[in-house]
């Protein structure tokens, strides 16, 4: 192989892996998206017990291999991307791809594991027929804790995005 060809193929792995990220970031922006802007918009809609028990479903049945590989991926991967990318830190494509690593660990992961996970908790622990008096509240604040996800995410995939864009032009 030429050094032309071994440059060329380096750059094909570190692009490829910013892509990867990317998409990985855009499918979770949009997970959280369609969540706030469908999901929520129609559980506004339904009585207390309706609430408690289909978002008790929700919840339970969002925990499978497939979400767990997106949703923590989109933490690792960007990372991993970051590190592969390592030899590009003196341009900007290197630090999007870092904050908006640093953007989905901190402000996606960490946030579920403070915020929604407590209260994804608190939710599947009624009973239908026996509501706590907060219910209503507890339903506004998942809305918005997801509401944060969905702009947390969708800016970490912009910021991947951007990096991706930026990689492309200056090969």
């Amino acid at each position: 192989m030429t050094k032309h060809t071994n440059n060329l193929s380096r750059a094909l792995f570190e692009n490829t892996s910013i892509a990867i990220a990317t998409a990985v970031l855009g499918l979770m922006a949009g997970f959280f998206w369609t969540y706030s802007f469908n999901v929520n918009l129609a559980m506004l809609q339904v009585d207390g017990p309706t609430y408690a028990t289909v978002q008790s479903l929700f919840n339970r049945n969002v925990r499978h291999a497939a979400f767990f590989a997106l949703f923590f991926g989109g933490a690792v991967l960007p990372l991993l991307a970051t590190a592969i990318n390592g030899r590009h830190w003196r341009t900007p494509a290197f630090w999007l791809l870092l904050a908006a690593a640093l953007l989905y660990a901190f402000g996606i992961v960490a946030f579920t594991r403070e915020v929604t996970l407590p209260l994804n908790a608190y939710t599947e622990s009624w009973a239908p027929d026996k509501l706590p008096s907060d219910w209503a509240q507890t339903r506004a604040q998942w809305n918005a804790a997801n509401t944060t996800r969905v702009w947390t995410a969708c800016s970490a995939f912009a910021l991947s995005l951007g990096a991706l864009v930026l990689r492309a032009i200056f090969i």
